[in-house]
């Protein structure tokens, strides 16, 4: 599908990536073949919701045709939204569907933040909570309606804008952060392993600087070179209409970002390889978003974050186009100053006195609790003896009283008499019965009475 409106493209997550087979006999004809479709991901912490509303509404043939149909300004503006409510049941229910999953997502990472944070309070109003996300409409949570489009286009779109500039943001701490490790791992050598350690690193440095020249993003020379190493093609030939749809690999009439990006792996090949030591390959990535935002700077004129094939061919008409400025790479161009990094080291000191202050917290609760742990078990062992010695007691107060032992829950222990000893006195019963039997004597010295 050809997508007029770049905005809605710039959210799209779904990029088709396609190969190129090249004709060099006809390069005016590109064949182009799908082999796969790969996944992009914005960065967005709402990424894989918003990538699934879009495949959705993909889906209607409504939707769609209008779609082809916008403008940026519909889109921006929210005229797009209101479509919402043509599309068919069976996408709408599908819709209802994802922001209800979206919804309880965003419930159970409030849950696990207020948990993390030991909120005391757990009847909070999640329906206030969920007012801090802006890409869904937090008043209705059950269907997804024209505002919810309408808060995910504009959320989305404001949110990759400031996108770029994060990501610099994150290199320069991740640069200040290995120059700091760096001058730490120095102050704990010795001088004479310091100073050969540090001409070492210099060699390095040096090494990485002697690549060869890196031509400028978007000029002719760089795109002659990979319409020449890529493409397969003579650089002789060269023409900027088939080079752009050469390059146009999902064939939707602009150059995306990822499009764009994709011509520099050949300069950056020159400056970065990932088996040298002194090459850092998250400064070539760095230096990939560089080229991007320059080409987009000096191409983009409806600043829509795409390249229009009108754009590109008017782009190649300046002069800057054939003579272009010396384009400076990483090494030449510090990403932080002086200053940056002293502020940047002081954070780092107070967080670790953070932590060790947090440390030695959690190891006095240790102690305090192997302490109580010791008491307790001291408590026991003094209760067990306490137990032993009243039962002994009960049972030598028993044996005095004549009263049957006691077991060790109070009932009482009867003897009974075993089977050995009954045998042993049965002989005996029989001559006592004959005893019994026996008639009684007669009294002897009666008087005698006439």
């Amino acid at each position: 599908m050809k997508w007029i409106s770049g905005w809605l493209l710039l959210l799209s997550i779904s990029v088709e990536v396609w190969s190129v087979p090249i004709d060099r006999n006809a390069a005016q004809q590109v064949p182009k073949e799908e082999v796969q479709e790969e996944n992009m991901d914005t960065g967005l912490y709402y990424d894989r919701y918003l990538r699934e509303v879009i495949e959705v509404l993909e889906t209607d043939p409504h939707f769609r045709e209008k779609l082809q149909t916008a403008n940026t300004e519909d889109i921006k503006n929210g005229r797009l939204s209101k479509e919402l409510d043509l599309v068919s049941h069976h996408v709408r229910t599908r819709l209802d569907e994802l922001k209800r999953q979206e919804v309880s997502r965003l419930r159970m990472l409030l849950k696990a933040k207020l948990d993390s944070t030991n909120t005391q309070s757990l009847q909070m109003d999640h329906a206030s909570l969920l007012k801090q996300f802006e890409h869904l409409d937090p008043h209705n949570q059950n269907t997804f309606e024209a505002k919810d489009l309408e808060l995910l286009i504009s959320t989305a779109t404001k949110d990759l804008e400031n996108y770029d500039a994060e990501r610099h943001e994150e290199f320069k701490r991740y640069e200040m952060l290995k120059e700091h490790e760096r001058r730490e791992y120095l102050k704990s050598l010795d001088q004479e392993k310091r100073e050969k350690e540090e001409k070492r690193m210099q060699e390095l440095k040096e090494k990485h600087r002697q690549h060869p020249k890196v031509n400028a993003p978007g000029s002719v020379d760089q795109l002659r070179e990979v319409w020449e190493e890529t493409d397969g093609l003579d650089p002789q030939e060269f023409n900027p209409k088939t080079f752009f749809k050469l390059h146009d690999t999902n064939e939707d009439g602009v150059l995306d970002e990822q499009e764009l990006e994709a011509l520099f792996t050949k300069e950056l090949e020159k400056v970065y390889d990932p088996k040298n030591e002194e090459d850092d390959m998250m400064e070539m990535e760095e230096e990939r978003l560089r080229m991007r935002e320059h080409v987009m700077k000096n191409v983009d004129t409806n600043k829509d974050r795409l390249v229009s094939l009108e754009e590109f061919l008017k782009s190649t008409e300046k002069k800057e186009f054939s003579n272009p400025k010396e384009w400076e790479t990483l090494e030449n161009k510090p990403v932080y100053t002086e200053e940056e990094l002293q502020r940047f080291e002081a954070e780092l000191r107070d967080k670790e006195e953070e932590l060790k202050r947090r440390a030695e917290t959690l190891h006095q609760e240790q102690e305090l609790l192997k302490e109580r742990g010791k008491a307790l078990e001291a408590q026991r062992r003094e209760y067990q003896q306490a137990v032993l010695e009243m039962s002994q007691r009960q049972k030598e107060q028993q044996a005095v009283d004549g009263q049957p032992p006691a077991g060790p829950n109070g009932e009482l222990q009867f003897q009974t008499q075993k089977p050995e000893d009954k045998e042993a006195k049965a002989p005996a019963e029989p001559e006592a019965e004959a005893q019994n039997n026996l008639p009684a004597e007669p009294p002897q010295n009666l008087p005698l009475h006439t």
